[in-house]
C-alpha cells in the first residue's frame, strides 16, 4: 500500500502557485548547529500561534506548560542505523555507500559515491572483507547483494558509521551514536534521525506524563532523500522519496480518544505528521502499513494533525514546504527570519519550533 502527493488544494492557500525560490531564506553559516548541546532538553523553542501568527521565545523545558491535559504527542520511534559504509573496488578504488533501506533476500538499497560508476556484477569489498555484489540501479540508488551468511544488522553495527547529515561537515564522534538517536528509538530502519524528537529526555517525558499529556508512537523510517532539495521551478512538480511507515490500530484509537476529550494531536516532527497524514488520506485516520510518497505543499489539507513541533529546515526542502502548508507560507518565513535574528540554532542538532 502506497500513498502519494495530496490531490486537494482546498485549504487556506488554494490559489497559491509557489516556486522553489519562494522557499529560500538567508542563513548565516554560524547558525548551523554542528554539535548537540550537552543536555537534550536545553534547546530553545520558538512558539507560533497559527491563528494569530504571534511568536514567543521559550525553551524545550517549557513544553509541559505550553500543552494542556488530554493533549497527545505523536512520536516517531524509528531507530537510526549506522548506515554509512566505506569500502573499495577490487581494483582499489574507494567507494562510499549510504544505506537507504534494507531489502529482502540479503539486499540493501544504497547511494554510492565513487570515482567511476561500477557495472552490474561488480563486487564491492567492505570492512571484514565482506563482498557485496552490485545488482544494478534503482533510480538514483543502487541495489547491493550481501552474502547469505552476513547478518546485515550486526554488520552495520560493527562497521557502519553514524549517517550525519551533509551539512554537519565533520567526522562522527562517539557521542553521535547516542545523540543522533531519540531516547525512545525502537524499530531500526532510519538513515536520518526524526530530529524534533532529539530534544526529549526521560525527565521531560516524565513531566509531560505528570501533566496529563499523553504520548503515542508511530514509525516512519526516514530516508536519506529527506535532504534532497526541490529542483523543479514549480514546487508541485517535485517528487518525494518513498519511506516505509506504520500507524497501528492502537495509535488510531488513542488519537481519536484524545480528540473526543478535547485534546490536540501534536506531531513531534514532520515525519510523525507525514505518517499521520498518510494514514488519513481517505479523510479518516485508519491503520496504515506500507510506503508513503506523500508530499504536502501549500493548499494541501491536514486531516489528523492539530499541532506540530519541528526543527528548522533547509531552504528549498520539502520539509520547509510542509511547514508552510501547515502554518502558512508568509507566517513560516517570518518565523524563520525571527529565529535567525534571535540567534536560534538550525537543522538537525539545532533548536525547535512549536506550532499550535
Amino acid at each position: 500500500m502506497t500513498t502519494s502527493s495530496c490531490e486537494s488544494r482546498s485549504s487556506a492557500e488554494p490559489q497559491a502557485h509557489f516556486k522553489a525560490a519562494d522557499f529560500d531564506y538567508d542563513l548565516p553559516p554560524e547558525r548551523i548547529a554542528k554539535h548537540p548541546l550537552p543536555d537534550r532538553s536545553a534547546s530553545r523553542l520558538l512558539v507560533m500561534d497559527r491563528a494569530t501568527g504571534e511568536l514567543s521565545d521559550r525553551g524545550i523545558r517549557d513544553l509541559p506548560d505550553l500543552l494542556a491535559p488530554n493533549d497527545l504527542l505523536v512520536l516517531n520511534d524509528t531507530r537510526v542505523i549506522p548506515a554509512r559504509l566505506f569500502g573499495r573496488k577490487p581494483t582499489g578504488g574507494k567507494v562510499e555507500a549510504l544505506v537507504e533501506r534494507l531489502l529482502p533476500q540479503q539486499r540493501i538499497l544504497v547511494q554510492l559515491r565513487f570515482s567511476r560508476p561500477p557495472v552490474s556484477g561488480t563486487e564491492l569489498i567492505f570492512p571484514g572483507e565482506v563482498r557485496a555484489e552490485v545488482e544494478g540501479r534503482d533510480g538514483r540508488f543502487w541495489v547491493l547483494k550481501l552474502p547469505d551468511e552476513t547478518d546485515i544488522a550486526d554488520f552495520l553495527e560493527s562497521h557502519g558509521q553514524v549517517p550525519l547529515p551533509p551539512y554537519i561537515d565533520r567526522t562522527p564522534e562517539p557521542r553521535d551514536r547516542d545523540r543522533y538517536q531519540t531516547v525512545y528509538a525502537h524499530h531500526p530502519g532510519a538513515v536520518a534521525a526524526p530530529t524534533a524528537g532529539l530534544h526529549f529526555d526521560e525527565a521531560l517525558l516524565h513531566r509531560l506524563e505528570e501533566k496529563g499529556i499523553g504520548r503515542v508512537f508511530v514509525t516512519l523510517h526516514v530516508g536519506a532523500g529527506t535532504f534532497q532539495p526541490i529542483e523543479s521551478e514549480d514546487i508541485r512538480d517535485h517528487r518525494i522519496h518513498a519511506e516505509r511507515l506504520s500507524v497501528s490500530a492502537e495509535a488510531c484509537v488513542r488519537i481519536k480518544q484524545a480528540r473526543s476529550h478535547g485534546g490536540r494531536v501534536v506531531a513531534v516532527g514532520t515525519t510523525s505528521a507525514r505518517a499521520l497524514e498518510s494514514a488519513a488520506r481517505s479523510g479518516r485516520l485508519q491503520p496504515f502499513e506500507g510506503e508513503t510518497r506523500l508530499y504536502l505543499y501549500p493548499g494541501c489539507p491536514f486531516a489528523a494533525t492539530d499541532g506540530l513541533m519541528t526543527n528548522f529546515h533547509l531552504p528549498r526542502s520539502s520539509l520547509l514546504v510542509m511547514i508552510c502548508a501547515f502554518a502558512g507560507h508568509a507566517e513560516t518565513l517570518r518565523a524563520y527570519r525571527h529565529a535567525v535574528d534571535r540567534g536560534y540554532r538550525f537543522y538537525s542538532y539545532g533548536d525547535a519550533m512549536l506550532i499550535l
